[in-house]
């Protein structure tokens, strides 16, 4: 890995109890990244920070190692079971299930204990994980709602508040959540607050004003909106072109690993469908993808299994994904913020990475929005018709019918009565 994305504070400089220390020694950290420099000092003397920083540059680590000095600093109220001190809000699943990842390793010699709540799975059994009794609460709005609401645990004794992915949580729709539940919080004179984003929108600041104490607004090279190091490209191919184009380029691109975006549900299902009759591995992930499958595709896509991962804007954010070496834009995002997150897939943590754009007919009219956003033009890259891969259709995906019973939609299923007979040659799926 780079070491030209490090700042010269060192870990080991900073004040910090030594269970601490050894979690980050295990994370085998040595010198803070920018966000980490700055922001670490401030809280550890207790203050409130906004931090804004591209993804990849060490936030949930910042946030965390603070966290974990401040609980371990004050004991825990005296009860018949422990309460959440530590209070963490993420915008989706995968990024909560990173957050508590990133929490295991660097807390793992505090004694503290995690507990997750995120929708789509493992209801009961992460009901009674909080049940018990955690330290340390992550997850997303709505779950978190549910089991407040049941009695599960209070929030009255936390000490610690942390919004990751702000702005993506006011993109979700889940503002009126985050205030129901910072509401049941102690004052925010009572805790460290800490709220960290890709971006700090009027809106984003709007909240964090009125939910923390005084916050002090570090960025970290506002003006650089896209990572140094990630090679952007642009080709303006036809949508005739698009996939054969798509589909030459992966080739191309060998061993990395490799991560598409699309801008609809049914075209990340389709690109994926044209993949693999191609030959090439390749699942498309969305917010409708059951949340085990989500997860497996994650596992599969790091360890290697999986050449190739599709997703809509709803997987930009909050994946925590190693090594990605590309990131192709398929379909140019529609918002010019959705480019940023994009392609900061890649290039993450001062690595090296490319970013490749397919300009096309539909979504064309997106990029002088997204040139002026991140601050210069994309250069572009040229191809040639004629040397495009021929490919293989794939065989059409058979649709579950909409509603009604199986078997025609009568009670027992049977031949329709004449008088719903579809009439005329059958239609094509």
């Amino acid at each position: 890995m780079s070491q030209n994305h490090l700042s010269d504070l060192r870990f080991d400089s900073l004040p910090l109890h030594e269970s601490v220390q050894a979690g980050i020694r295990d994370a085998g950290f040595e010198f803070c990244t920018p966000i980490q420099a700055s922001t670490l000092p401030i809280a550890l003397e207790g203050h409130d920070v906004a931090g804004q920083a591209q993804t990849g540059t060490g936030k949930t680590a910042a946030f965390l190692i603070a966290a974990y000095e401040r609980l371990l600093k004050t004991a825990a109220e005296p009860g018949e079971k422990r309460q959440p001190r530590l209070f963490a809000l993420a915008p989706t699943r995968e990024l909560a299930v990173q957050i508590a990842n990133d929490a295991e390793v660097l807390g793992k010699h505090t004694g503290l204990k995690i507990g997750l709540a995120f929708g789509g799975t493992d209801y009961d059994k992460q009901r009674t994980t909080l049940q018990n009794g955690v330290d340390l609460l992550i997850g997303t709005p709505g779950r978190i709602i549910d089991y407040y609401k049941q009695g599960v645990f209070k929030l009255d004794q936390v000490e610690v508040a942390i919004l990751d992915e702000a702005d993506r949580m006011f993109d979700l729709g889940f503002i009126k959540d985050i205030r129901y539940l910072l509401r049941r919080l102690p004052p925010p004179d009572k805790r460290l607050n800490m709220l960290f984003s890709a971006t700090l929108s009027h809106r984003v600041m709007e909240l964090a004003y009125e939910h923390m104490n005084e916050p002090e607004l570090i960025r970290i090279e506002p003006d650089k909106v896209t990572a140094d190091r990630v090679r952007q490209a642009i080709f303006y191919p036809s949508n005739e072109d698009k996939l054969p184009l798509l589909i030459g380029l992966v080739r191309e691109m060998g061993e990395g690993r490799i991560m598409i975006f699309v801008n609809m549900k049914r075209e990340a299902e389709r690109v994926q469908d044209y993949l693999e009759a191609n030959g090439i591995h390749a699942k498309a992930i969305s917010g409708d993808v059951p949340q085990k499958k989500r997860l497996r595709m994650l596992m599969d896509f790091q360890s290697g299994e999986l050449a190739v991962l599709i997703g809509t804007d709803v997987a930009s954010r909050g994946l925590h994904v190693p090594d990605v070496q590309y990131v192709i834009n398929y379909d140019l995002p529609q918002d010019a913020e959705d480019y940023v997150h994009r392609i900061g897939r890649t290039a993450r943590a001062g690595a090296a990475g490319d970013a490749i754009s397919l300009g096309c007919e539909s979504y064309v009219m997106s990029l002088p929005d997204i040139e002026d956003y991140i601050g210069h033009k994309i250069p572009v890259a040229n191809y040639n018709h004629d040397d495009l891969p021929e490919i293989i259709r794939p065989k059409p995906r058979r649709r579950k019918p909409q509603g009604g019973r199986p078997g025609g939609g009568r009670k027992g299923g049977g031949r329709p009565s004449s008088g719903s007979r579809r009439r005329g040659p059958p239609r094509k799926s």
